[in-house]
């Protein structure tokens, strides 16, 4: 019996074969698809095979007068759980984003009480143009859920963001609304999430850390547990307050966030966000270190233990994925695929911290992060994104 249901809005781009298996995806998941096909759309694919798998019809035409008769647009946009469109073209975008209602796909867009989830789909020019990122900013604001559009080549021969998201990556997306017992994809699985700076401490007073935040950190544990992961969240002090179903565990130095970790495991997957601290004074003065005397001058510093390299040492303990992070200010990708190797981790999130990210003010305490994921399969580049989008798009890619 058929739980849930979904109404796809099909717009006009190449990727609408991708749309295709994504009903076959959702069917394969026991939610159901009724289909709406765009005039661009079926320049790509026809009703007919949208219709056969769905195993409806498949509705074109804002005034076919039979179908308003049996169902009508209003009930059509109604009497489903969630809309997706995909492709979602810079057009329907915009469509829907400013209220227009000059078809059927759109009309129904704006007929909704139901949450819609955009999957976007366009040359890279078109979705890194103002008006677009504007849209997209205003179809979030209103509620909308997005997922993509990832990197790569297209069909125009261009490369860069604008590919719509693949099917299961949809569908992992739809599976998260879905929050019933198994639409989540992490269920039953154990997650490991480090985060924020370590504090080092020199004397009574004085500390060395660094300028994280634990936001990034913080909006993976989020996402990862909204995926259904036992998560536990190791963190060096921040400002912020635990995500919901997370346990959280606080620590200050890098010594501890090592013993924390190890008590964590077993895991499944861990994510080493913090900013670790490589470093810590040799010694630690149990009172102020007075300026006066010179005490400040040539301090003495020892290693800290290597979080990251001591989980992704092979074992029965190591997790079965092992994702680490390098914040950079140069030379990213070529930084982190060392980093890579050095480490022996899974994969390496690298973030571009230096002044030309494209984030105001930098990415350190910033909502935006510019990432690459970098792993021996290559390097995949995502565009500046929120820091939550990010952690969402990280969650689902480890789902």
């Amino acid at each position: 019996m058929t739980e849930r249901s979904v109404l796809l809005i099909i717009g006009g781009g190449v990727a609408a074969y991708k749309s295709l298996d994504l009903i076959r995806r959702l069917s394969e998941r026991r939610i159901s698809t009724r289909a709406i096909l765009t005039n661009g759309g079926a320049q790509f694919i026809t009703p007919l095979s949208v219709g056969a798998l769905t195993g409806e019809k498949c509705f074109t035409d804002l005034f076919d007068l039979t179908a308003e008769a049996e169902i009508g647009h209003i009930e059509l946009s109604r009497s489903t759980d969630l809309l997706v469109v995909a492709p979602a073209t810079a057009d329907l975008m915009a469509k829907a984003a400013n209220g227009h209602a000059d078809d059927l796909a759109s009309t129904a867009l704006l007929a909704t009480d139901k949450p819609v989830l955009f999957a976007p789909a366009m040359n890279v020019r078109m979705w890194e143009h103002p008006a677009t990122q504007r849209n997209a900013a205003r179809l979030k604001a209103d509620g909308a859920l997005m997922v993509g559009p990832n990197d790569g080549a297209m069909a125009c021969g261009e490369f860069g963001a604008g590919r719509m998201a693949e099917p299961l990556e949809i569908v992992v997306a739809v599976e998260e609304y879905f929050k019933g017992d198994g639409a989540k994809p992490l269920a039953g699985k154990r997650a490991l999430v480090t985060a924020g700076p370590t504090h080092e401490p020199l004397d009574a007073v004085r500390y060395l850390a660094n300028h994280s935040s634990g936001k990034q950190g913080y909006a993976i544990a989020e996402a990862l547990v909204r995926l259904g992961a036992e998560t536990t969240l190791v963190s060096g002090p921040t400002a912020l307050d635990a995500p919901a179903g997370v346990h959280r565990v606080e620590v200050e130095t890098a010594r501890q966030m090592a013993d924390a970790v190890d008590a964590a495991l077993p895991a499944d997957v861990a994510v080493c966000a913090a900013a670790v601290a490589d470093y810590r004074p040799s010694r630690c003065a149990d009172r102020k270190i007075k300026k006066e005397a010179g005490g400040l001058e040539g301090i003495a510093l020892t290693e800290n233990p290597d979080v990251l390299a001591a989980l992704s040492e092979a074992g029965p303990r190591r997790p079965t994925l092992v994702i680490g992070f390098a914040a950079e200010t140069d030379d990213l990708e070529r930084n982190a695929r060392a980093k890579l190797a050095r480490k022996g981790c899974d994969w390496i999130v690298a973030n571009d911290v230096s002044a030309a990210s494209g984030v105001p003010g930098g990415v350190m305490g910033a909502d935006q992060n510019v990432v690459a994921i970098v792993s021996a399969g290559g390097v995949d580049r995502w565009p500046a994104l929120a820091k939550t989008d990010v952690a969402k798009r990280l969650a689902r890619r480890i789902a």
